[in-house]
């Protein structure tokens, strides 16, 4: 806990963020711009690309600028030294750097994906996949202390397998490169988000064999968070912005997946249009986004839960501490 906490604190000097795609104001309104700086650019937060596509932000009088933190532990170094107003990211940090003594520490206030969105993919096809089967095996994972790693675990252990014992986890390779390194690695399976579960595919170097996201059931996985004084002090701009995702959240919820991948598409340019309309039903299928942003106590004490499995947490926060759901509640009306 200690170490999560200084490397976010380490890192604030060394912060170095790639700017993504944003809508510009018009010229006859003023908006207030705000800075967001996300874990991942990547398909599942299609609710949030759907905002930023359709102009929800600028309607609500947002200047929208979108920074690619890649990874949770660089996102809150961010939030942390005022380089970004608004964070998103698995809320574990904000439990992290809580619990380290910040005082001017993280507080959640809207919750965006209640599903893991990482997959599982094998070296080669695998036909009734079930959990047991990678005893034993080399499995390509994710960052101590993150979600994706120890959701991943979670499912392990729901499972009956030891994730130290009956596992070999490497868990070396950065956040982002784990697809890439996969190819040439001699590891029997990968955990991967998309688009690279599906680019693995598509280029005949794996097989999607199981979805965290149903495995591990409603996890609270991403959620949007800033500083209690950045809150105290601008309630309106977090309720306006509160207001777009909600936006954002009701069109993927009511339009389909070809539909989505039509309008995030310019998010994703490298990517082909049937690509992410793939992508997209596969997080529908899964429910993977909420139907409102409220982040509720039973997920917070299951978020926990999962903390402490991994031996992530050695005491338990308090969720009135971390979690409004002021604006959730009023945007979601």
């Amino acid at each position: 806990m200690k170490r999560s906490f200084a490397c976010i604190m380490t890192a604030a000097a060394l912060l170095s963020s790639t700017l993504a795609g944003c809508q510009a104001p018009t010229a006859d309104e003023k908006l207030t711009p705000v800075t967001l700086n996300e874990v991942a650019h990547s398909i599942f937060y299609a609710p949030q690309y759907a905002a930023i596509e359709l102009g929800y932000f600028e309607e609500e009088g947002l200047d929208l600028t979108l920074v690619n933190g890649a990874g949770a532990d660089k996102v809150m170094t961010a939030l942390v030294s005022g380089d970004a107003d608004i964070g998103f990211m698995g809320s574990e940090a904000s439990i992290y750097t809580y619990a380290g003594g910040a005082e001017d520490y993280a507080v959640n206030f809207a919750q965006l994906t209640q599903r893991a969105g990482n997959f599982l993919v094998a070296r080669q096809p695998v036909e009734n996949f079930s959990w047991d089967i990678i005893k034993g095996t080399k499995v390509l994972g994710g960052r101590a202390g993150g979600m994706p790693q120890m959701v991943f675990e979670y499912i392990l252990k729901k499972n009956g397998i030891d994730p130290k014992a009956d596992v070999s986890i490497d868990q070396s390779i950065s956040f982002g490169l784990t697809a890439a390194a996969f190819t040439s690695s001699d590891a029997q399976y990968t955990v991967e988000f998309e688009p690279f579960a599906t680019g693995l595919e598509l280029e005949g170097n794996g097989y999607v064999v199981a979805s965290l996201g149903t495995d591990s059931g409603y996890v609270p996985y991403t959620a949007y968070s800033a500083k209690k004084s950045y809150i105290e002090a601008n309630p309106e701009i977090i309720q306006k912005f509160t207001n777009a995702i909600q936006k954002g959240i009701d069109y993927v919820n009511s339009h389909s997946a070809e539909e989505i991948a039509k309008t995030i598409q310019p998010q994703f340019k490298e990517t082909p249009l049937e690509n992410i309309t793939k992508i997209v039903e596969r997080y529908k299928q899964q429910d993977t986004w909420k139907e409102d942003t409220v982040f509720e106590k039973e997920s917070f004490d299951l978020l926990q839960n999962i903390l402490d499995e991994a031996g992530e947490l050695p005491a338990r926060v308090p969720y009135e501490d971390l979690v409004t759901t002021e604006f959730s509640e009023k945007a979601a009306k």
